[in-house]
């Protein structure tokens, strides 16, 4: 049976509160970090600046709000 309980969580790079699936840190590949900074590292790996990666980031929050 599946258990639908819902765990928070906080992120040890940002100390926001999460509780959507963990991404895994680019930085050590051991460490669960909240998915915003999973997508923050991931961008950066690619080389787009800080503020374009806050613009992705509220796109994405803007179109997966129910």
């Amino acid at each position: 049976m599946k258990n639908n309980e819902i765990r928070i969580k906080t992120c040890p790079k940002c100390g926001k509160i999460y509780s959507g699936v963990p991404a895994l840190s680019r930085t050590d590949n051991s460490t669960l970090i909240c998915p915003d900074c999973g997508t923050r590292e991931s961008l950066e790996s690619i080389g787009v600046k800080a503020d374009e990666q806050e613009q992705i980031l509220e796109t994405i929050h803007r179109f997966m709000q129910p």
